[in-house]
């Protein structure tokens, strides 16, 4: 048995969702399906963007970091639910689960940044447009985007180390699909509440700052498109905000309902609840968001097509297109 302030649980045990304990063979195929599709969309964002010159914008710069964010944000949690669903493996390792949680709330404090870096960007392009090359040079987004990764480390550190300090001497059973803070903090042997203050403290700041700049960006950019004279102005350029609009509505919806509040209200009664809403946010959402950003943006739509055309052409008449080249 570990003594101090480290943890006298050596494991916990993910319980995931028991009431499917009939269909897990289906949900594991259902799982397995939506995280291959997600991995899928986002790499082929990634790709275009880097390949196609026409992306090679602020905007689908912050898309791409997003992208990858979303990669990650998925891999942490969706594996380890698989292999629960299988009922092969549901145990973790202590360290595997704060492990877990921190990259976690990191990478979902990133995501908020790049949002609103996203929204903030849509702003200088149609509030300021003749300042914006200069303003959103690309040594400017690349200090953008580190310190939105950065930023994310580091204030989500004091959470963690209150979480750490807590000692868990059993039970061990997380009811959950993966590590979050409020079924972890419930395990614990001693009063969590520092910890939960922490933690409350830590996502109503990143979750509202984040979501109030991109409401403030958003109420200028309205201002500004409705003084734009024509409607075909207009429409082009609410069309550059639609894909970004959406996720932000989706993201954050989820978000707030689950984490701007204090852990203590989550009941027992609601915890198949709240297991249904992390779903959504953790493997619906981002499966969810290359399909809206490939189908409602017309220049990633456009450079899809332009990509896949490609490949056709190359398929099918190789030799032609090899002697075109020379020629």
């Amino acid at each position: 048995m570990i003594t101090g302030n480290i943890t006298g649980v050596t494991h916990f045990i993910i319980l995931g969702f028991p009431s499917l304990k009939k269909v897990e063979l289906l949900a594991f195929i259902v799982g397995l399906i939506v995280y291959v599709l997600t991995l899928c969309g986002h790499f082929i964002i990634i790709t275009i963007v880097r390949t196609d010159q026409r992306l090679h914008t602020p905007m689908y710069f912050f898309l791409s970091n997003f992208s990858f964010l979303e990669i990650w944000y998925t891999s942490n949690v969706v594996p380890k639910m698989l292999e629960v669903f299988l009922d092969k493996n549901k145990m973790i390792t202590y360290a595997g689960c704060i492990t877990q949680l921190y990259i976690f709330i990191t990478l979902g404090t990133a995501e908020c940044f790049i949002l609103a870096i996203m929204a903030y960007d849509r702003y200088l392009a149609i509030c300021n447009p003749l300042r914006y090359p200069t303003l959103m040079n690309n040594k400017f987004c690349l200090q953008l985007a580190v310190c939105s990764w950065l930023g994310a480390v580091i204030i989500n550190i004091p959470p963690l180390v209150s979480i750490c300090r807590l000692p868990f001497c059993g039970p061990n059973e997380i009811n959950h699909f993966f590590c979050d803070v409020p079924p972890l903090l419930k395990l614990s042997c001693s009063n969590p509440h520092e910890a939960e203050l922490s933690s409350f403290m830590v996502a109503t700041s990143v979750i509202v700052t984040s979501f109030f700049l991109i409401l403030v960006s958003y109420i200028y950019i309205i201002i500004t498109v409705l003084k734009i004279p024509s409607s075909s102005g207009r429409q082009k350029a609410f069309s550059t905000c639609g894909s970004h609009l959406a996720v932000v509505v989706i993201f954050y919806s989820t978000l707030m309902f689950m984490y701007v509040r204090p852990t203590s209200n989550f009941s027992v009664d609601s915890v198949n609840y709240n297991k249904v809403i992390s779903m959504c946010y953790i493997v619906i959402t981002p499966m969810l968001n290359p399909i809206i950003y490939c189908f409602r943006n017309k220049e990633v739509k456009d450079a899809l097509w332009k990509a896949i055309g490609v490949k056709c052409i190359l398929a099918e008449k190789p030799g032609s297109i090899k002697r075109e080249m020379m020629n």
